[in-house]
């Protein structure tokens, strides 16, 4: 409301509007007010124009105070408070210069003329708080329907990149080479692959519409999802997970399958071999960011990475949390730390533009 570019028309309506009214309602008349109507109409648009500009200015102040301009109750609550002591000071100014020096009326006669007028300028003020309110919270919905939205359409890439990477027919054809290499040589490790491949598709299935999910969960998850690809990538690939935390923090929450893609996106861009094994660590950080590593020995490819993965799970961080995603490239690792989120529900940043 305050930096809104009409805002100086709105005030000025509103002026002509409240002076009309008092002359319609014969106020003047009835409080014994003597006053040109030019002046009465003048006074009540400076109480308007700069009750307005002081609440922007205010404003502007205020928000530079980094205590309260995420706090949506004390902003507001504190906002209005000083907004009224200043329109007072402000509104009772205007009248008495009016009043005491324009008309040298005595104090005693200026006096009904400041009620009046204080009522109007409390009056004001509470009306552009409470539009200004509104345009916050408007703007808030339209806001967080453009996030669900947008995490939505991310949720779908990322459920289809997921089936995808699941049915795709050489993730399929290697992982049935394995499991007919298993049949043919023990049936234990046969049966046990089967279950871990079950499990993988079973994750995927009920979990690929959430937005996040828990720690504990994710982590139950990526232990079949590594056990299918060490049997195929054998001794090339090593996978270490290093979680020691307290039972509460697994009750945390990241983005789901957020592991599974750090871990593939190691796969498809770093040779894998037995003489140089790829190692991949999954670990903690201070209980607050799971960090995936991995040594760097990249594949030799004509197109450059396009990292839609890395991307993905960057901006749904960025949508459900405003904790940040932490990427590190050197010469010989490769790192992705991903934050721990103690609520499902965002924090969004109290601003009244």
């Amino acid at each position: 409301m305050f930096n809104y570019k009409y805002r100086y028309y709105f005030a000025l309506l509103l002026s002509v509007y409240t002076y009309l009214n008092t002359e319609f309602c014969d106020l003047y008349e009835h409080f014994n007010i003597e006053i040109h109507w030019y002046y009465a109409l003048l006074t009540i648009s400076l109480i308007s124009f700069v009750i307005l500009e002081v609440n922007r200015l205010l404003e502007s102040r205020m928000r530079k105070i980094s205590t309260l301009k995420t706090n949506k109750f004390k902003f507001p609550v504190l906002f209005f408070l000083l907004s009224g002591l200043l329109a007072t000071i402000i509104t009772t100014s205007i009248v008495l210069f009016v009043g005491m020096y324009v008309y040298k009326y005595s104090f005693a006669i200026t006096l009904t003329p400041l009620k009046l007028n204080l009522t109007y300028a409390w009056l004001v003020n509470l009306l552009y708080h409470l539009i200004n309110i509104v345009i916050f919270y408007f703007k808030e919905y339209k806001i967080s329907q453009h996030q669900a939205e947008t995490l939505r359409k991310l949720n779908a890439q990322t459920e289809l990149q997921l089936v995808k990477n699941q049915i795709n027919p050489h993730f399929l054809f290697n992982n049935l080479n394995v499991l007919s290499t298993l049949v043919l040589q023990n049936n234990d490790e046969a049966n046990k692959f089967i279950e871990e491949f079950s499990k993988v598709y079973r994750y995927i299935l009920s979990n690929q519409e959430k937005e996040l999910i828990e720690l504990k969960t994710e982590l139950y998850f990526i232990r079949p999802y590594i056990f299918l690809l060490e049997k195929r990538f054998g001794k090339g690939l090593v996978v270490e997970i290093d979680i020691d935390i307290p039972e509460t923090n697994h009750h945390k929450y990241i983005i789901p399958a957020a592991l599974q893609m750090l871990i593939e996106n190691a796969i498809k861009h770093n040779v894998i071999s037995k003489q140089k094994p790829l190692n991949i660590k999954i670990s903690v950080n201070k209980d607050k960011t799971i960090v995936v590593t991995n040594n760097l020995q990249l594949r030799q490819s004509s197109e450059p990475s396009s990292q839609i993965g890395l991307k993905n799970i960057i901006k749904r961080y960025q949508l459900v949390s405003e904790e940040k995603v932490i990427v590190e490239e050197a010469l010989d690792f490769f790192s992705v730390s991903i934050p721990l989120i103690n609520s499902v529900k965002k924090k969004y940043e109290y601003n009244y533009n």
